[in-house]
């Protein structure tokens, strides 16, 4: 046997990120099954999986909720939802067959009957449809439903598989809203569950080009050497949408941009862009380097939460020339409330790699375009041979949706007799590189929770690191002297102007998407 053959059977998972575990049969069950995450994204990505040839034949998912529901009727309700918002079209013959692994459970959260109900309806389904005592349980519920449900499916013996088998809970954020809850919800997870069986889900991360990121850094010669304090200026992360609160005021006005999108989302990305190179691919060896990098993020005073962090909430305008409400006259939500919509940071890095580059975050709601991208700005060539005018930056801009890719600007001189020189651009597309879309981001965390592959999502120590380093700007917006100030901005627009003056006073700007 050579080398490298020895190699890959000592750790298989150097062979390369194509080396993954396969999925396998098993019970899916969906907590909150009525509910909008389900219709919108958890059934549309599992009938994706099983047109694409992903998901094992005797998977079956059970739909777990309040409402008396029959079979039948979950069936044609989930038809109707996969042909809305599923990426490819429904074909008869793939949701024939994909329909008869649907069941529903109609049952109370806190009704212990329904879950004994409940394990005696997979113990049937593990014995007709081969599922070999595999569950996976999806909390597509809110956070104050998780303990009662924890709690009877632990009465039940939900939370041990059978021998040979096992049994895995994915949790949807928030994962609490702050670093109290935090810990008690993890507390209230590990009663039931062990950390290796839990999997908490940021669908950012099972995008294409967040995935990518790692491979970006790690398997290109050209970028690790120059991925420091020494050649990069700064790095910017923006996370923009169009749309309002659409119908989630309720929720909002408990959390705000800040919890609802830096805490977890914003922060993940930044995990990837910033953390050193793991020992190997094995989930927690990427983990662990992510957990280092959040640990190493500047606690903020309220003194820098008021030069750093500016907070916006959106006023009436306009989107895309339809005229927009202002956010307190959005439904459930307070007339006089505070709630930002939008914030932008300034953060700074306590390690060597990244000492004195900042890091610029924003965003927001209701701004002119939707798209979440990162851009490494490097620091500028000596310009001594060509005109000083024409010295502009290298971009390497990473654009994580909607048009996943990633393109790198470059200076170029324009054909002709005179020495101009003008920025250019060279871009990779995912859709038209590979010639086919990108998997949803759902698609790729239900098979790898499906696979047993935590890569992707969020270990305990991470949330509670991100939660330490959230709290005390919470902690200075809420005090009642001292608050910074909440800026307004007419939807339709860029956040207020104080977001602009947070790099214009260190010579920056923010790149224009």
């Amino acid at each position: 046997m050579n080398r490298a053959a020895e190699q890959s059977q000592e750790n298989p998972l150097r062979e390369g990120l194509t080396n993954r575990a396969v999925p396998q049969p098993c019970s899916i069950v969906i907590f909150g099954a009525t509910g909008d995450l389900t219709h919108r994204k958890l059934l549309p990505a599992l009938y994706n999986l099983a047109a694409d040839g992903e998901l094992p034949p005797a998977v079956t998912v059970i739909g777990f909720a309040r409402r008396p529901k029959t079979d039948d009727e979950f069936r044609k309700e989930m038809e109707q939802s996969v042909k809305e918002f599923s990426r490819q079209a429904v074909r008869d013959e793939i949701w024939s067959n994909f329909a008869q692994s649907l069941f529903y459970h109609q049952s109370d959260f806190a009704d212990e009957s329904g879950f004994k109900t409940l394990a005696d309806r997979l113990e049937k389904v593990d014995k007709e449809r081969g599922t070999r005592g595999n569950r996976l349980f999806y909390f597509a519920v809110g956070p104050e439903e998780f303990e009662p449900i924890l709690k009877h499916l632990k009465a039940a013996g939900l939370n041990k598989a059978p021998e040979g088998s096992w049994a895995r809970v994915i949790v949807e954020k928030p994962f609490g809203r702050d670093l109290d809850s935090a810990r008690e919800l993890n507390r209230v997870i590990s009663n039931s569950f062990s950390e290796e069986q839990t999997y908490r889900i940021d669908h950012f991360l099972g995008k294409e080009t967040a995935q990518n990121i790692l491979v970006l850094r790690f398997a290109n010669a050209i970028f690790e050497p120059l991925w420091n304090t020494r050649y990069i200026d700064h790095v910017q992360i923006t996370a923009a949408e169009t749309l309002g609160v659409e119908g989630r005021g309720g929720y909002y006005e408990t959390a705000g941009a800040l919890r609802d999108m830096v805490q977890n989302h914003l922060l993940q990305l930044l995990c990837l862009v910033g953390m050193e190179a793991p020992s190997d691919l094995r989930a927690d060896s990427i983990r662990d380097e992510k957990v280092k990098l959040v640990r190493c993020l500047r606690r903020m005073s309220p003194g820098e939460v008021a030069v750093d962090v500016v907070r916006g909430q959106y006023a009436e305008g306009a989107i895309n020339g339809k005229p927009a409400a202002p956010y307190r006259k959005e439904e459930r939500i307070a007339p006089d409330s505070k709630i930002e919509t939008f914030v932008a940071l300034r953060l700074n890095i306590d390690n060597w790699r990244w000492w004195d580059v900042p890091i610029y975050m924003r965003v927001g709601k209701r701004l002119p375009k939707s798209a979440t991208e990162i851009s490494v700005h490097f620091k500028k060539a000596p310009m001594v041979l060509f005109n000083k005018e024409t010295n502009e930056a290298n971009v390497l801009v990473i654009r994580i949706q909607p048009d996943e890719g990633i393109s790198l600007r470059m200076q170029a001189k324009i054909p002709g007799s005179s020495f101009r020189i003008e920025p250019v651009k060279m871009d990779f597309h995912y859709g038209t590189t590979f010639g086919k879309a990108s998997p949803e981001a759902y698609e790729r965390l239900l098979l790898d929770a499906m696979s047993g592959d935590a890569t992707l999502f969020a270990r305990r120590d991470e949330v509670e690191e991100a939660w330490a380093f959230i709290d005390p700007i919470e902690k200075a917006w809420s005090a009642k002297k001292d608050a910074p100030e909440l800026y307004f901005y007419p939807a339709g627009t860029w956040g207020p102007e104080q977001a602009d003056e947070l790099l214009a006073r260190d010579g920056r700007a923010w790149r224009r998407l």
